[in-house]
């Protein structure tokens, strides 16, 4: 691990240098004026440590069980898209990550590597995100996912339309990328991006490539990248019927959505505002978990601006099982390859670590709001 990378910030920063401009703008963007971005960190703020003192912490336990494995830390690697245009063969690179370290890792929809690929070249156990874009299309790669082995199904809920992201508008990024004069002078300024890029190629949707297209309709959204806006609790339960595996779904924020969705045959929800990607003025899932969690007997899952252990350590008090990273581990992925995913990873768990002693709880298992308190 480097010495002069001590947090996730620290890996953002190197990974903005490491970037072209249009590239980084999509990874650390959002939608709007970014307002959700800033809140989303922010809102950590609202809650302080109360630690207990004379407790034995000279031994600690960061792991954490959930759907009846035991996971090496309370946290995993959340469903990003086009990780390849931040390192060749991205995807890989972090679901390697993720088994080394033995944590979930979870493979998007928008991946540049397909379900099948990603399955076949790394091991550990692979959850797999699904964007619906159109539901015959969405029953195909549930189908591939299940052929290739992953054990369970993430449904993304929160992407009827694709967010405002402004700063990707203005850049007119997209896939495949433009070779703009602009473009290209920013590619040269940043050799070791553009080499990697001429050495191994520009990424592309690996999923909706390899798809079985049957229809004009299919097809249209495939390549307009249009979410299927009609998507409900009835939808919803279609998937439920051909997934014999778990089936989590993602993207909720209020109480009665998660209700629903346990009541349609999930066996847990992942809380989440995209990251604010999507919509601005949303409110960050940490607002609502203890709600959540009180409300709904199945594992609570959570993303959406975390950046240190505390943030992850403050989450489980409030009722998660576990913690999603996505910008997190991409910044360190973006900055040094599988070298930086591993890094943050490890940056992390220390953090958790070091926070249990901290506050006086030798065991993630034992954390609760009597660790807490809210300004």
């Amino acid at each position: 691990m480097s010495n002069k990378l001590f947090n996730v910030e620290d890996y953002r920063l190197l990974a903005e240098k490491k970037l072209p401009k249009m590239i980084f703008d999509y990874l650390d963007g959002g939608a709007d004026d970014e307002k959700g971005l800033s809140h989303n960190r922010e809102v950590f703020n609202r809650w302080r440590f109360t630690p207990h003192r004379l407790i034995d912490v000279s031994k600690r336990d960061i792991t954490q069980k959930i759907f009846g494995k035991k996971w090496d830390a309370p946290f995993a690697i959340a469903p990003t898209g086009l990780n390849g245009a931040l390192w060749p063969k991205g995807d890989l690179i972090l679901a390697k990550a993720a088994a080394k370290a033995n944590i979930p890792f979870m493979l998007s929809t928008a991946s540049n590597m397909s379900i099948e690929d990603v399955a076949r070249q790394s091991d550990g156990e692979k959850w797999f995100q699904l964007y619906v874009v159109h539901q015959e299309l969405a029953s195909q790669m549930v189908k591939r996912a299940l052929d290739s082995g992953y054990t369970t199904l993430v449904i993304t809920v929160d992407v009827g339309v694709n967010g405002n992201r402004e700063r990707d508008l203005r850049n007119k990024f997209g896939l495949p990328i433009k070779y703009s004069p602009a473009m290209m002078l920013d590619g040269c300024t940043h050799p070791g991006w553009s080499l990697r890029f001429l050495l191994g190629g520009m990424p592309q949707l690996a999923n909706f490539v390899t798809a079985e297209t049957s229809s004009l309709e299919m097809q249209a959204a495939i390549m307009s990248r249009q979410m299927d806006a009609s998507f409900d609790q009835q939808s919803l339960r279609r998937l439920r019927d051909i997934w014999p595996h778990r089936l989590l779904v993602k993207g909720i924020t209020r109480v009665e959505d998660a209700e629903n969705s346990i009541k349609s045959g999930a066996d847990g929800v992942i809380l989440s505002n995209h990251g604010g990607r999507q919509l601005e003025y949303n409110l960050a899932p940490i607002e609502t978990l203890q709600s959540v969690a009180s409300k709904i007997d199945k594992p609570v899952l959570i993303d959406s601006g975390f950046r240190r252990g505390s943030d992850i350590v403050k989450a489980l008090c409030l009722g998660a099982d576990m913690v999603l990273l996505g910008r997190a581990t991409l910044y360190g992925l973006a900055a040094k390859g599988q070298q930086g995913v591993d890094d943050v990873i490890t940056l992390l768990k220390q953090d958790v670590d070091r926070t249990l002693a901290q506050i006086g709880c030798p065991s993630v298992k034992n954390l609760s709001t009597d660790f807490i308190t809210k300004d």
